[in-house]
């Protein structure tokens, strides 16, 4: 009896473990439409249909066709399996006036409407990259308040205007009769509100309503006649991301029980919006990487043949053969070559022997010959394949996908930007030998690199591991390429295809103005004609990413360090690692706060949002350390003055200015032209930032005083 209750025991323990390895296996009798819907794994109608709770569509037959539900009441669109989002019909929030309004002088008698739209997702993430904030109507605005995944809370934002005559363009919205904005990433629900900018004014003229709603970005353009039309409109088209668990892929991978990526030929990558990840068929295959291999919608071959992709890369002569993942291009018999348009055309084999015994021998040396390439060709195709899966994990690891989605919603492009291999930038550096270090910060270590052709480049390998960083570099990236200014150091290139990502930069030979003001030795060979000038060339640069470039961009890190001299003591702003582009219908960000102590807005440190005049105050610090050859924060001084900023400020506003300025640049004559930049140094770091003038203003005052001292010179 021992003996048959332990068999029993292990049968059902048998029972258990299959169970287990096969609960996450959908059911092959699974109803896969609803109405006119396709509801793919790992989402299904019924147990046994889908992945686990959050992967359940509810089909309500009661409409005619039936409509597929996510969390019962949120109607869904469309499912896309490859590019893991979900289509869903979201509602529009509205305010009406109810009947007429009679206006009187200082009063108006207006009855209003409110309707607030909300969302609350449980799994899914608010797409940040495809939806906009959206409010349509005359001097109404927008607003939503929700949570990320991360639990924190947030609020943001757009207003609506319209001038007198009620004048609208059609088309993206402009701020006028309608604005957008975007929507804080990793958002899982909100509350959306529309309100009046005041009761005298919503919502204008003849226009009765206002209108709020999130909505896929393509799917709306502005009209006019929204503002009569929206009105019978109760949703627009929303994109979720979604993805598997909450866990990282190297994490999913441990458990290949629970190890959503079933197929085979299918690889996995981190969410870019929140917790957990997604699989994708492998390159030369298709189909549902969610699904195992045997079944008809797993990632199946795709036969190049048949669709004719072979012909982009093949000679019309040739005969294609497709192969698992790949094709191969043959000629006919009787010719040579590999038929492919990059390699060599087919052409007659000359010289044939019909001589049998040739033949043999030449037969049988072939047939050595592609026996020892073929084990070659065998083992090296098995280490290549292991490499470029490598480089796929490493590619996607470093944020090429999120590269590949911020560059398709900006203006600028890597049209002039090199894509470097990874033994390029090895050799270049001596395998980063720690003797070519220029720098370590923040976001990653800079080296000197040599590359082939003599040329002497500076390349910023990012910390290894911190994956908090990659967003970080592909920030940069983007922001890089939206800008081309004389002072402002240029990108070369980049490479994704190693362990951490590099970024290859203009090497700029003489160090950065922090080293030059506060080394003694240096501090003294640098003339007040010097720093005018290098103050001067920063303030244009920086009124060019405010003004000038393709679209705004905040630096939010100005500091003498990030300031870079060349032999001629040019000046080029550097490090945009937490730059951030402004949408061009914004003037303000609500973000993290970001930047470095001592020269960190204390406007913006208060209240979070980031504007055009935090830049100005950062700015202000350091013409104050041009001025003073100071340090920033010192806790060698006194108390009351550590910081360097308020210290300065008070100095000048008491008139004892020539007693804090650096000796070296102060020569008896040009007390005059010190104070005047003083001053502007002084309005700069108001605390205020409406007292603060724009980057502009400041470039141009700069500029005019550095004509002016050089005018006086040539007279003297």
């Amino acid at each position: 009896m021992d003996m048959v209750g332990k068999l029993l025991q292990q049968l059902l323990l048998g029972v258990i473990i299959l169970a287990a390895t096969t609960a996450s296996i959908p059911n092959s009798n699974c109803e896969r439409m609803c109405g006119e819907v396709e509801i793919p794994y790992p989402f299904g109608t019924s147990e046994g249909c889908y992945l686990d709770k959050p992967f359940l569509i509810t089909c309500n037959h009661t409409f005619p066709p039936p409509k597929p539900f996510l969390d019962i009441d949120l109607p869904v669109v469309d499912i896309s399996v490859p590019n893991g989002e979900l289509r869903v019909s979201n509602p529009v929030a509205l305010l009406c006036k109810r009947g007429y309004s009679t206006y009187k002088r200082n009063i108006a008698t207006v009855d209003y409407t409110r309707i607030s739209a909300l969302l609350n997702l449980s799994s899914f993430r608010i797409s940040e990259t495809r939806n906009k904030i959206t409010a349509v109507g005359c001097d109404v605005y927008t607003y939503i308040q929700g949570l990320d995944h991360g639990q924190k809370g947030f609020t943001t934002g757009c207003l609506s205007l319209c001038d007198q005559n009620l004048s609208v363009a059609n088309g993206p919205c402009s701020g006028v009769g309608c604005c957008q904005t975007s929507i804080p990433k990793g958002a899982t629900g909100y509350i959306l509100n529309v309100r009046s900018l005041s009761n005298d004014t919503l919502p204008g003229g003849k226009h009765q309503c206002g209108y709020g709603f999130i909505i896929e970005e393509q799917a709306y353009k502005f009209s006019s006649l929204d503002f009569r039309n929206l009105k019978n409109r109760t949703t627009v088209p929303l994109v979720l991301d979604w993805a598997i668990g909450n866990k990282t892929c190297k994490d999913a991978q441990k458990n290949k029980t629970s190890y959503a990526c079933k197929a085979t030929q299918s690889y996995c990558y981190d969410s870019t919006n929140g917790p957990g990840y997604r699989c994708i068929c492998s390159s030369g295959y298709h189909g549902n990487p969610y699904l195992p291999d045997g079944q008809d919608d797993s990632c199946q071959d795709i036969d190049e043949c048949k669709l004719g992709h072979w012909k982009l890369a093949c000679n019309a002569t040739t005969t294609c053969i497709n192969t698992d993942g790949n094709y191969t291009c043959t000629c006919p018999k009787g010719y040579e070559g590999d038929g492919r348009i990059d390699g060599t055309d087919c052409r007659p084999i000359v010289g044939q022997s019909n001589n049998k015994i040739i033949s043999i021998a030449l037969g049988v040396s072939i047939s050595l010959l592609v026996l020892l390439v073929g084990t070659s060709w065998v083992y090296w195709g098995l280490k290549k394949r292991k490499l470029i899966k490598l480089k796929e994990k490493w590619f996607q690891q470093n944020g090429g996908l999120m590269l590949q989605q911020r560059l398709q919603h900006h203006t600028g492009s890597m049209d002039t930007t090199k894509i470097y291999s990874a033994e390029e930038l090895k050799k270049a550096t001596d395998n980063y030998n720690k003797s070519n270090i220029l720098g370590q910060g923040g976001y990653g270590t800079v080296y000197k690199g040599v590359l082939a052709d003599n040329k002497v480049v500076a390349i910023k390998k990012s910390k290894i591991g911190d994956q908090s960083q990659i967003e970080q570099f592909i920030n940069e990236v983007v922001v890089l390429t939206q800008i081309n200014h004389r002072n402002v150091v240029k990108l070369l290139g980049c490479c994704l295809e190693t362990e951490v990502p590099l970024l290859v930069y203009e090497f700029i030979t003489n160090g950065t103005l922090s080293d030059h003001i506060h080394n003694k030795s240096r501090s003294s060979l640098l003339s007040w004609d010097k720093r005018l000038k290098i103050a001067k060339e920063t303030a244009g640069a920086l009124a060019y990413l405010h003004c000038e470039a393709s679209m705004p961009i905040i630096h939010r890190d100005v500091k003498t360090a990030n300031i870079l001299l060349d032999g001629n003591h040019i000046a080029k702003v550097s490090d945009f690692g937490a730059s951030r582009l402004v949408p061009l219908d914004q003037t303000q960000l609500t973000t993290l706060v970001q930047g470095t102590f001592g020269y960190l807005d204390p406007e913006y440190f208060r209240t979070s949002h980031l504007t055009e005049k935090s830049d100005v105050y950062s700015f202000g610090v350091v013409l104050a350390e041009l001025l003073t050859s100071e340090k920033v924060i010192s806790f060698v001084r006194p108390e009351s003055e550590r910081n360097l900023a308020t210290y300065f400020v008070s100095m000048v506003e008491e008139d004892r200015l020539l007693e804090i300025l650096d000796d070296h640049i102060y020569n008896g004559s040009n007390a005059e032209e010190l104070k005047n930049v003083a001053n502007v140094a002084k309005r700069s770091l108001s605390v205020k930032g409406d007292d603060r003038p724009t980057m502009k203003e400041v470039a141009v005052e700069l500029d005019g005083l550095r004509n002016k001292e050089k005018h006086s010179r040539k007279k003297s």
